[in-house]
């Protein structure tokens, strides 16, 4: 499916010219950029007199809930009846930081399938599903919250930013850019953080909350995760494990691993990081794979770990035990050999 054409923003903005009753979805387990975005766009399509409800499928780190009106926002595994009544009452459902509608959950993903309004999906993932009647997709924007206030520029809406919704796209940029340090912070990205302080984003209290409000427990957990970082050497490769024992003893709470994948590709010579996390709750080792260069992890994920992202940030999932994942991740990189070690080569 081509992305939105200039006739499709068009429309998109007829549509949104009469106030409507709208509902908007980040994935599962939202991040920064998923809840950055939905709330930026919350507190744009708020300014425009929408009716808005922002329904995320479940909880979300702590650390993102001094966000403006955070505390108007639906989980949709907790707070059932009232995210079913929003999704029911809506004319139209955005689609933020994510490619197709497994990304929420199989029980929101059901109902989401039901609905008959409009679905407007706007994400920097690879291969989107075809869910959405419009859609608004660029791989190479650094995040979603970057790509809502695109949106919001097409509408004609720049005006309609306020703090609020500044606050918010700041936000989900600065952590999806790991702090404005990936290689996809173009200098367009620069701009719009200029533009979203000159509304009123303060850059340092932002960074402070959610970089400088570390629990105790947290930290802790960070060294354990330290202590069981290991190198694979031959394949410049650096992997992180966490069980549910250790999460337990540290007392884990959700968005508590954030970023600490990062801690396996910034050791020297390592093209590929990953962090392995036991989830008794789902069943399942939860992964998180980053690299350097031109390696690939959205398509490792996409081929071994029934997962995907970006070529340089992506996630997966194993039924398996943490032992078996990590042996049969061990074993699959002496087929990437040449790739990890040529990953800065053309």
């Amino acid at each position: 499916m081509p992305p939105m054409t200039p006739e499709e923003f068009l429309i998109v903005k007829e549509i949104l010219a009469i106030p409507k009753n709208i509902v908007i979805v980040p994935h599962r387990n939202a991040d920064g950029d998923a809840i950055g975005s939905s709330l930026g766009m919350y507190h744009y399509l708020t300014a425009k007199n929408h009716r808005v409800k922002v329904v995320s499928p479940n909880n979300y780190p702590d650390f993102l809930k001094w966000l403006p009106a955070t505390e108007t926002v639906l989980k949709f595994d907790y707070q059932n009846t009232q995210s079913r009544r929003a999704i029911d009452k809506a004319d139209i459902i955005f689609l933020l930081d994510f490619n197709e509608l497994s990304r929420v959950g199989s029980d929101m993903q059901g109902y989401l399938e039901k609905f008959k309004g409009i679905f407007i999906m706007i994400d920097h993932h690879q291969q989107p599903s075809d869910v959405a009647d419009f859609l608004f997709s660029d791989t190479k924007i650094c995040a979603t919250a970057q790509m809502v206030h695109h949106f919001i520029e097409n509408i004609e809406d720049i005006d309609l930013i306020n703090q609020e919704t500044a606050t918010c796209l700041y936000t989900g940029i600065l952590t999806d850019t790991g702090s404005f340090r990936f290689p996809n912070t173009t200098a367009t990205t620069h701009r719009i953080i200029a533009s979203l302080i000159e509304k009123g984003a303060d850059g340092a209290r932002i960074y402070n909350n959610i970089y400088d409000t570390n629990s105790y427990g947290r930290l802790q957990l960070l060294g354990q995760a330290l202590k069981n970082l290991k190198r694979v050497d031959n394949y410049n490769t650096a992997y992180i494990t966490l069980t549910e024992e250790e999460k337990n003893k540290y007392d884990f709470q959700k968005g508590d691993t954030e970023g600490v994948v990062n801690y396996a590709l910034s050791i020297k010579n390592i093209i590929f990081g990953a962090i392995f996390i036991e989830d008794k709750e789902q069943k399942i080792i939860k992964i998180s794979f980053r690299s350097k260069g031109n390696f690939s992890v959205n398509q490792f994920s996409r081929n071994h770990f029934d997962g995907g992202g970006h070529d340089n940030a992506a996630g997966g999932r194993s039924e398996e035990t943490m032992e078996k994942t990590i042996e049969r991740f061990l074993d699959l990189l002496p087929q990437y050999k040449d790739a990890l070690n040529n990953s800065y080569e053309d």
